[in-house]
């Protein structure tokens, strides 16, 4: 099978770029501020007693929370539209940090920053604001647009890692969380330009469907061919290989980054690396982001989305093992976030977009939840192992090792993808009636 596909360059059009626009700024404002969160691991153990496994679980927490509300959340914005998903997240963020800012117990701490910032997040990140631009984009601008929106959404990790690390030494861990959940409330009406562009595309047409017997689709007629139902597209999904596969490898990225994301701030503290190196990392990370991301799409729509992935997860493991294995130097690091940033989020665009490619767009928002649900699972497992891990050992060495090897179970199973797009007479009428 081919690894390349060509399509000829098209210029975007005006309401396509708001719609990238304000998914990108929606982006910017729920990954950027839920990148912070490994900056406030120590002042919450050194300054409100909270041990350090009750605080990696709480943020662990809400990875598993996003991923069995993405689902859901997906589904709502694929029939009610973006408008009031958005800002219900939006409001349910912001209140999950104002609880957090608010914590004098664990128990709070995991209630805002783990259940409340979970169930927001999953409203304003990719499965509801990806959907949208999917929605609005040609099959040929698809993987490219998603790619632009995604990168505009990494300028929230790269302005609001500083903001909170400077607000927090100035005013407290309080403020800084306080100062956050106001940057949440100012994205919550955007999702009015991602409902009102999206509705207004032809992307959302339902897909007709027609009966698997030779019989039936022989003699079906023009009145006898209705929309593909969600359920009857989720009962084929979960039978696709591929989509399968999708999922399981989606699980190591979770892991990954969650892992990287949360300990990395305290992983170069306990290696002496000068104080505040964590979060120039962090930022550098959302910063060739952005790079990578567009990269990422760009390559989605030249090459088999499968293929790029299963590259995409051997450059970041082999990234992974060589700054573990290697001595720790501030150039090491800064080296090392450069090639993360490159390989940070662009899996997303990707998966999105091959999700897209093999199912259509009808249920995007629901397709693509449960693919993600299985990146949150491992988002869950990496960010408290790290913690339950370094409590039990004093280091993080098994999880780096766990985390490189990773990448290679991820490549293994992206590359032999079927990206073969499903026909919606493959579904049974009577499940589409459903």
């Amino acid at each position: 099978m081919s690894t390349a596909l060509r399509h000829p360059a098209q210029p975007f059009k005006s309401h396509l770029l708001l719609v990238i626009a304000a998914a990108a700024l929606v982006m910017s404002a729920a990954m950027g501020v839920r990148q912070t969160f490994g900056l406030f691991i120590g002042p919450f153990s050194f300054d409100r007693g909270v041990p350090v496994t009750l605080i990696a679980f709480a943020i662990a927490l809400h990875n598993l929370v996003w991923g069995f509300a993405q689902p859901f959340a997906g589904a709502a914005a694929d029939r009610h539209g973006a408008a009031p998903v958005v800002a219900f997240g939006a409001a349910v963020f912001a209140a999950g940090l104002a609880l957090a800012a608010a914590s004098s117990s664990g128990w709070m701490l995991v209630l805002g920053l783990g259940v409340l910032v979970g169930v927001g997040i999953s409203c304003t990140s990719f499965g509801v604001v990806l959907s949208a631009v999917g929605r609005v984009a040609s099959a040929q601008q698809r993987s490219l647009a998603m790619g632009l929106a995604s990168a505009g959404g990494s300028l929230g990790q790269v302005l609001m890692v500083p903001l909170a690390q400077t607000v927090r030494l100035d005013s407290g861990v309080g403020t800084s969380l306080l100062v956050l959940a106001f940057v949440m409330l100012l994205a919550a009406p955007l999702g009015i330009v991602l409902d009102r562009r999206g509705r207004a595309q032809p992307a959302n047409a339902p897909r007709a469907v027609a009966a698997t017997t030779r019989t039936s689709i022989t003699a079906a007629k023009p009145c006898e061919m209705q929309p593909a139902s969600l359920r009857a597209t989720l009962a084929y999904a979960s039978r696709h290989r591929g989509y399968r596969l999708l999922t399981l490898g989606f699980f190591t990225c979770g892991f990954q980054l969650a892992f990287i994301a949360t300990h990395l701030p305290g992983y170069l503290f306990l290696c002496h690396m000068p104080i505040g190196l964590g979060a120039t990392a962090l930022s550098l990370i959302g910063l060739f982001n952005m790079a990578g991301s567009w990269a990422c799409g760009w390559l989605g729509g030249r090459y088999r989305q499968q293929i790029v992935l299963g590259w995409l997860y051997l450059i970041r493991g082999a990234a992974i093992a060589a700054f573990f294995l290697l001595p720790k130097t501030t150039t090491s690091v800064v080296l090392f976030a450069a090639v993360m940033g490159l390989t940070w989020l662009g899996t997303v665009p990707l998966t999105s977009g091959l999700v897209a490619k093999v199912f259509g767009t009808r249920h995007l928002g629901t397709l693509f939840g449960v693919v993600f649900l299985s990146h949150q699972l491992g988002s869950f497992l990496g960010a408290w192992l790290g913690g339950f891990v370094f409590d039990v050992t004093g280091s993080y060495s098994l999880v780096w090792g766990a985390t490189a090897l990773a990448s290679l179970f991820a490549a293994l199973l992206h590359f032999p993808i079927d990206d073969t797009v499903v026909e919606d007479a493959k579904l049974p009428v009577e499940a589409a009636r459903a």
